[in-house]
């Protein structure tokens, strides 16, 4: 027992602090009962900082808790309601195919929501199905649990099921449902919505919600809404930038999939990129190239200036001021954004002072790169490891010209060169998930029932700066081919 409440022997701890808002922001609903759960992975060393007992879990076949056949003690399922602007076109939204369970109030106090993503209609659904099939919840799985190594904020993924049940797309899959954990589910689009269709009393109590949950420092704030603004402003720069540094496109950046919180969330057509190339586009919806790799920092300020604008009332009584207010906090995106970029190449180039030269010396490596069709990856790993000859820049007088220059730059600073190696293998990962090693994951698992391959891809993933001789296998790059590779929803 704790707080009074009784902590279930597999450990649910859960809260809703959610459904005490207004009634309007969501609708209580149970998953949708499936035929026969089978719990096909489970995040062990998750399952435990949340207080879980991973093997309990197993023994206790909680498939069908994270099937949404069984509902655990405590918690109260709903479906959350927000809007979004889809590709620069508002609409109405919501979870279409998600329940929240609740809040897993974890040994530390902290807290994080517990969502099934895939368990049946609700409300949101518009003309969706609500479920989700086995390939593309796995590919979240590896996703987001590589980033969570790679040190960027992000949702993770507690546990996959199959459902016993088929879904039809283009041709019939199987059916899944991932157990998705986050900071919160709070989107720049569920203030859209309150600020659309509810009143300016709703919207206070959803800023007011969400400063308690991820920004309660700021609650003795002469202005908290504007403070509460700032901080998301800070968190996206600092998010966008780990992004770029790694080379992961996101793929869909609607309003509804930026949190609050600060974390990457919806991994739908996401995917890392090879060839350096800012023009880079994975997804197969993205036809005009919005969310290209090169574009991501300047439609997050976008959909962040949406966010402010839902802001408004609550920034100052008149309209004209609290839009000078808004404005200003906007426009201090790029620079935050700027700054946590420009910090981190410099790291990945084992730079720890700065110089006014730096920006050019990182640029003209990248234009070499964009030139020669250098892996993105693979050319800070040559470099981190000095080994030149294993980038396609080795051999050009650009390259050797640029790499007199960077060396002499590392010789002006005071740390040794050991040190800027260390830096450098601490911020450049030896791997990603690359997009032909998802795919070869996705299909053993998914045509051949082999999950072993997942498995050890996940087992090299969750440490991308050891260097490890296990992980040189996973730093070669995919076969030629004249097909660009395409990432697609998932829906």
């Amino acid at each position: 027992m704790k707080d009074g409440k009784v902590i279930s022997e597999t450990g649910w701890n859960l809260d809703n602090s959610y459904a005490n808002l207004p009634k309007s922001f969501f609708t209580i609903l149970n998953p949708i009962f499936v035929c026969s759960p089978k719990l096909i992975i489970l995040n062990n060393p998750l399952a435990k900082s949340l207080g879980l007992n991973a093997e309990q879990l197993k023994s206790y076949d909680d498939a069908n808790v994270f099937a949404g056949n069984s509902i655990p003690e405590g918690a109260l399922p709903i479906a959350q309601a927000y809007a979004g602007h889809q590709f620069g076109h508002f609409t109405k939204l919501g979870d279409g195919r998600a329940i929240l369970l609740g809040e897993q109030i974890t040994p530390l106090g902290e807290r994080f929501d517990i969502q099934l993503k895939g368990s049946g209609k609700t409300p949101y659904s518009r003309r969706g199905d609500g479920r989700a099939s086995l390939g593309p919840m796995l590919r979240e799985y590896i996703i987001s649990e590589a980033m969570h190594a790679l040190g960027i904020p992000t949702t993770r993924s507690l546990a996959v099921v199959t459902t016993g049940e088929s879904i039809i797309r283009e041709t019939k899959q199987i059916g899944a449902i991932l157990t998705r954990v986050a900071a919160s589910h709070l989107r720049v689009g569920t203030f859209q919505y309150v600020s659309k269709w509810g009143t300016v009393e709703e919207l206070r109590i959803l800023a007011d919600y969400t400063m308690q949950r991820h920004f309660p420092y700021v609650k003795d704030d002469e202005n908290r809404y504007l403070s509460i603004l700032e901080e998301v402003i800070k968190n996206q720069a600092s998010l966008i930038a780990k992004w770029q540094l790694v080379g992961f496109i996101h793929g869909v950046m609607n309003t509804d999939n930026m949190t609050i919180s600060g974390e990457t969330i919806d991994y739908g057509p996401c995917a890392f990129m090879d060839t350096y190339d800012p023009a880079t586009v994975f997804s197969s919806i993205d036809t005009y190239g919005r969310y290209a790799y090169g574009n991501q920092p300047d439609i997050a300020q976008w959909n962040l200036s949406r966010f402010a604008e839902t802001l408004l009332p609550l920034l100052h009584k008149n309209e004209g001021e609290a839009v000078k207010l808004a404005q200003g906090v906007i426009a201090q995106f790029t620079e935050m954004y700027y700054r946590n970029w420009l910090s981190g190449m410099r790291a990945k180039l084992g730079i720890f002072n700065e110089e006014t030269e730096d920006k050019s010396l990182i640029e003209g490596l990248l234009n070499m790169m964009k030139k020669y069709g250098a892996d993105y990856t693979n050319t800070f790993r040559a470099l981190t490891l000095d080994k030149l000859e294993d980038t396609v820049l080795f051999e050009s007088k650009e390259f050797i010209q640029w790499n007199n220059l960077w060396k002499a730059r590392l010789v002006r600073q005071k740390e040794s060169k050991a040190s800027s190696y260390q830096l450098m293998k601490n911020s450049n990962p030896a791997i990603i998930p690359r997009n032909h090693r998802v795919e070869e994951a996705l299909e053993a698992a998914v045509k051949q029932g082999d999950y072993t391959v997942m498995e050890k891809f996940l087992d090299v993933l969750s440490s991308p700066y050891d260097y490890s001789p296990k992980q040189d296998e996973y730093s070669t790059l995919p076969p030629p081919s004249t097909c660009p590779y395409r990432t697609f929803c998932g829906t």
